[in-house]
C-alpha cells in the first residue's frame, strides 16, 4: 500500500545482529573445547614477553602453534572485544608504582635535589634519520650534569648514565628525578635501580611539559643556538658541536633567571651544601 518492497522489511523483529550468531568456544588439539576466556589468557600471556607485540594475524600463528585451532577473523573479534588490539591497551603504562608529580613549580634549596631528564630527537642529514640525546640538568643551577647522544636509548642506557652521575657524589639521599613518560623512563629496571639506591622518580602528566620546564627550555635553547645555526651532516659533527655547547653553557652561557650569572657560578655558590647533605645523611 505504501510502495514498500517487501524484502526490507520483517513481519516480526529480529533479536540482535542477523546471521549466525560467534561461537564462545575455540578448539584446542589436546584440551578440545575451551572457553574464549582460556583463548584470551593465553593471548595476554604471550603479549606478556617483553619483545612481542603483535596483531591479531601473527597473533593467530602464536596460538596455532600452541595448539589452538582458530581463524584470525575470530581472533580480530576477540581480541577487539578484549582492547587488545591497540598498543595503548596491550602494554600496562597504568603506573604500578610510579608516582605523578604533584606541584607543577619546582623551588628547591640547594644543587643535586630536583633533576630533569628528557630525551631530544636530532635529524642525522647523512643517515637520513634520527639520532637522541638525553639530557640530565640540575634545576636549583641549571647546570648540565650529564648527557648522552646515540641512535639508540634504551634503558640499559638511562641507568648507566645514571649510575655514573649518582656514583660522583656517593649516591646522595633526598634526590627527585623527574622526566616524562617515556618507554625508556617508566621502564621496570630503570624504576628498580632508582628505587634501589633511593633516588624518588616523578612523572609528568600527559601533554604538560611545562611540568619539565627547564628541561625542556634547555632542549629548546639548544634548538634555536646549535641545530638553527649550524650545517651539519654527519653524526660525528654535531655530536662534537654539542660537546662544546654544553661546555659552554655550563661554564660561559649567563642565564636570566640565575642573576646572569652562569650554571657553574651558581654551581660553586652552593656546591657546600651538597657536602652538608651528605656528611649528615
Amino acid at each position: 500500500m505504501v510502495g514498500i518492497v517487501q524484502s526490507s522489511y520483517y513481519r516480526k523483529a529480529s533479536d540482535g545482529k542477523k546471521g549466525k550468531k560467534p561461537s564462545i568456544c575455540t578448539l584446542h588439539t589436546r584440551k578440545g573445547l575451551v572457553s574464549q576466556d582460556t583463548v584470551v589468557a593465553s593471548v595476554k600471556e604471550i603479549l606478556k614477553h617483553e619483545f612481542i607485540d603483535c596483531g591479531y594475524r601473527l597473533m593467530a600463528s602464536y596460538l596455532k602453534r600452541e595448539g589452538y585451532v582458530i581463524n584470525h577473523k575470530k581472533l580480530y573479534r576477540i581480541m577487539k572485544e578484549e582492547g587488545l588490539l591497540k598498543l595503548d591497551n596491550r602494554i600496562d603504562r597504568s603506573g604500578s608504582g610510579r608516582k605523578f608529580v604533584k606541584y607543577r613549580k619546582v623551588i628547591t634549596t640547594r644543587p643535586m635535589e630536583c633533576l630533569e631528564m628528557d630525551i631530544k630527537m636530532v635529524w642525522i642529514p647523512s643517515v637520513g634519520k634520527n639520532a637522541y640525546l638525553l639530557s640530565v640538568i640540575d634545576v636549583h643551577t641549571r647546570r648540565i650534569l650529564k648527557d648522552y647522544f646515540s641512535f639508540n636509548i634504551k634503558q640499559d642506557q638511562v641507568i648507566a648514565l645514571l649510575s655514573a652521575l649518582f656514583e660522583q657524589y656517593n649516591y646522595l639521599n633526598n634526590i627527585v628525578i623527574r622526566s616524562d613518560n617515556g618507554s625508556q623512563f617508566i621502564a621496570r629496571k630503570v624504576r628498580e635501580y632508582l628505587a634501589l639506591i633511593g633516588v624518588q622518580q616523578e612523572f609528568t602528566h600527559v601533554a604538560t611539559p611545562e611540568e619539565n620546564a627547564h628541561i625542556e627550555a634547555y632542549h629548546g635553547i639548544l634548538k634555536k643556538e646549535v641545530f638553527k645555526r649550524f650545517d651539519y651532516q654527519y653524526f660525528g659533527e654535531i655530536e662534537q658541536i654539542l660537546k662544546r655547547y654544553v661546555k659552554f653553557y655550563n661554564n660561559r652561557r649567563l642565564h636570566g633567571l640565575l642573576g646572569r650569572i652562569t650554571p657553574m657560578e651558581k654551581w660553586n655558590v652552593d656546591k657546600h651544601l651538597i657536602l652538608m647533605k651528605k656528611s649528615t645523611a
